[in-house]
């Protein structure tokens, strides 16, 4: 198992496969994609030598990310690559859902076990202010579409901001009264891009948890390979909520995540000072040398992040590495 100096134990990789999102949401990609680097993304050769070599380092959960990683055709091989790779128990994804009706089949097919959907307001004129795309009755039709499957646990992400959140909240909850989701509010974390925009609206989630506390809601015992999420649940809602807090004490002493990049970069934190490369030794099948190099590596990994410092090391918006 991989393990750090502060004895946190690794299961989970962020596998992130391209950086382009077809999205332009307010806190992240607000001009829209911007095609600043080359678009050299991890290959099929190449995700499945990093699956295996994290597999066999104790890695049980893979999160396929972006971008927007529907935006890559050969997405349902990559999904199966990684679930097919002895030592993942569980592969999920990440995605705005974009099209997700007519992605959702190819998905369950090659064996997702977990998707999580990004809906920023359930008021379809928001979605459209936030997003730039009117697409929130595609995305619902979805999300229904797999909880009738029923073969993948479906989350949905929303970010908590100022301007949007405050009437949004509750008519989240009236949603998941009925509907079997765990709904995820999200902290809006400072980037090196959106500081104007994180000053004038980050929320703390803690008001949010004392309120979920004040009505009743109760914690939900998380497994090892569970996200950062507080979780609880209320024995009159069919749905879950989760809590996201960045920015609470505490936070990254559960850690048990890290990250690639779509360029084959390994980042200790999503607020990490740079990338470390391993595409060199993702160029060959012996994998030994690509293993030894993350175990080294992750002797740099740090204690925390350092966000309440207004630090956010290399990370200049959320796309880069799919959060």
């Amino acid at each position: 198992m991989l393990t750090d100096n502060f004895g946190r134990r690794f299961s989970y990789l962020r596998l992130s496969i391209t950086d382009v999102c077809n999205f332009s949401c307010t806190y992240c990609l607000p001009d829209g994609y911007q095609c600043d680097q080359p678009r050299d993304f991890l290959s099929l050769g190449e995700i499945k030598r990093l699956t295996k070599a994290f597999a066999e380092l104790g890695t049980e959960k893979i999160r396929i990310t972006g971008g927007e990683p529907a935006l890559r055709k050969d997405l349902p091989e990559i999904i199966r690559i990684c679930k097919e790779t002895p030592g993942i128990k569980k592969v999920a994804i990440t995605s705005n859902g974009f099209k997700l009706p007519e992605h959702l089949p190819q998905w369950l097919d090659a064996g997702i076990d977990a998707i999580n959907i990004s809906i920023d307001s359930l008021d379809p004129r928001q979605f459209h202010a936030i997003t730039g795309h009117d697409k929130l009755k595609t995305i619902l039709k979805g999300i229904d579409l797999g909880l009738a499957d029923g073969r993948a646990s479906i989350k949905v992400n929303t970010v908590l901001m100022r301007e949007y959140s405050g009437k949004d909240i509750q008519s989240y909850l009236d949603w998941i009264k009925d509907t079997p989701i765990t709904l995820r509010f999200i902290e809006l974390m400072q980037t090196g891009d959106n500081k104007e925009f994180f000053d004038a609206q980050h929320v703390q989630g803690s008001r949010i948890k004392q309120n979920l506390i004040l009505d009743g809601w109760l914690p939900v015992i998380q497994n090892k390979s569970a996200g950062p999420a507080q979780e609880f649940y209320h024995p009159d809602y069919q749905g879950k909520v989760g809590l996201i807090m960045p920015y609470s004490k505490d936070f990254c002493n559960s850690c048990n995540r890290l990250r690639i990049s779509s360029s084959g970069k390994l980042h200790l934190c999503l607020f990490g000072d740079e990338g470390l490369s391993l595409r060199e030794q993702l160029q060959s099948d012996d994998i030994a040398p690509l293993q030894a190099k993350i175990v080294s590596l992750l002797g740099d990994k740090k204690a925390t992040h350092f966000l309440h410092e207004k630090l956010t090391g290399a990370t200049k918006h959320l796309a880069m590495l799919g959060g």
